[in-house]
């Protein structure tokens, strides 16, 4: 094929060509940025897979160690801010504390929830080996006195940040579960109002 330039057809051909080989060059470009952003994101714990992986209560209470039992949602954003931390401090701990993870949304806890007096997640509970309640955190704690709460309740001493409140998420359900009649399946959390 003959190019002539002074054609303005072969100028609005050739102008055609370097535009889509920059359309090109710029999807190589953002597919090889998306590829390498994938690869090295770093993996963030999820609530669930720390659930599945937590400590059930009735183990717990009968495996003569300390226990830090959570209280949380997965809609709670403090919890999930919290996660990865978490996940951090019970791999360092582990093999001396159970971790317990109770679903605010499932009405089997609600005994738990009554007994501990939840009114806020995350709701941290430390029970000493026995099983007796040493201190109660709410809200988002920082990793260091999360840290030093369990340090402490593994030593078997008094925790030093009890009571600590940080940010956290409201939680409302009646103490009283309703009606199967009433419950609709479909909805998220139906067994507590």
């Amino acid at each position: 094929m003959n190019v002539n330039p002074s054609n303005p057809t072969n100028s609005s051909s050739l102008a055609m060509r370097l535009r889509n080989f920059i359309i090109v060059l710029v999807a190589i470009a953002l597919s090889v940025t998306i590829f390498i952003g994938l690869r090295t994101e770093t993996t963030s714990v999820s609530l669930n897979e720390m659930a599945e992986t937590s400590t059930p209560l009735d183990i717990a209470f009968s495996n003569d160690k300390p226990t830090l039992v959570e209280f949380y949602a997965n809609w709670c954003t403090s919890c999930q801010a919290m996660a990865p931390e978490l996940e951090e401090i019970r791999q360092k701990y582990a093999e001396n504390t159970n971790f317990v993870m109770l679903n605010v949304d499932n009405s089997k806890w609600l005994p738990e929830l009554v007994k501990y007096r939840v009114d806020g997640i995350p709701h941290f509970v430390f029970l000493d080996r026995e099983g007796t309640e040493v201190g109660q955190t709410i809200g988002e704690i920082p990793k260091s006195l999360m840290a030093a709460n369990i340090e402490a309740l593994v030593a078997g001493s008094s925790l030093p940040y009890n009571g600590t409140v940080g940010q956290g998420s409201e939680f409302d359900a009646s103490l009283a579960p309703i009606k199967a009649s009433q419950a609709d399946p479909r909805v998220h959390g139906s067994q507590v109002q």
